[in-house]
């Protein structure tokens, strides 16, 4: 998993609540168990026409935001199934920081674990960030990680909370295999040492 430091970046606005896991990536696209390639296909209902034809006025299809890393969208971001797609088609796009002033628990878990950072902020802060958002593509944000900070175009800091543990996960790469592989030497030793003490097993 790619470390997550610090993100400067464009900043697509999406004044949507209850953006559920269907309208993130409709069911369609659920057959697939890789994670790349879904990002053509993020928001597809909302972004395209019946015959596959862009609709310009919705964000992501703006030359503006084309190249969005962060998305500020509505309260209770993530809702509905508890598919996986959702958060690998967001990072395929090329987004790894989500804000919004709540998240669905299952989404919200499921980003740290595929190395997209979700914050959470009153609503009167996510506002404030939507309307930088909406300066375009010459309003760059930067999410730092490691100070738990947000700088707005215009120079604004906006503190913001993340788990410990979770912190340290993005900031190191670790998705669970890589947790796990931190303990391989450990984990050689315990079977180096069974296989002598219980050799038949």
């Amino acid at each position: 998993m790619e470390k997550f430091t610090t993100l400067t970046g464009i900043a697509a606005p999406l004044p949507l609540i209850n953006v559920d896991t269907d309208m993130i990536i409709p069911k369609q696209f659920l057959k697939t168990i890789h994670r790349t390639g879904l990002g053509k296909n993020l928001f597809d209902e909302m972004r395209y026409d019946d015959d596959g034809n862009e609709i310009p006025d919705f964000v992501l299809n703006q030359p503006a935001y084309r190249d969005a890393e962060i998305l500020v969208s509505g309260d209770n971001f993530g809702c509905g199934s508890s598919r996986e797609h959702a958060p690998w088609a967001i990072l395929d796009f090329g987004i790894r920081c989500v804000i919004a002033p709540s998240f669905a628990d299952i989404f919200f878990n499921n980003c740290f674990k595929n190395g997209i950072l979700p914050i959470a902020l009153p609503q009167e802060q996510v506002d404030l960030l939507m309307k930088d958002a909406e300066k375009g593509a010459n309003a760059r944000m930067t999410v730092d990680l490691e100070a738990q900070e947000i700088n707005t175009s215009d120079g604004q800091v906006i503190p913001f909370e993340v788990d410990p543990f979770r912190k340290h996960c993005l900031l190191e790469g670790l998705d669970d295999i890589g947790l796990t592989m931190e303990k391989a030497p450990a984990i050689e030793a315990f079977e180096s040492r069974v296989a002598q003490e219980r050799p038949w097993v």
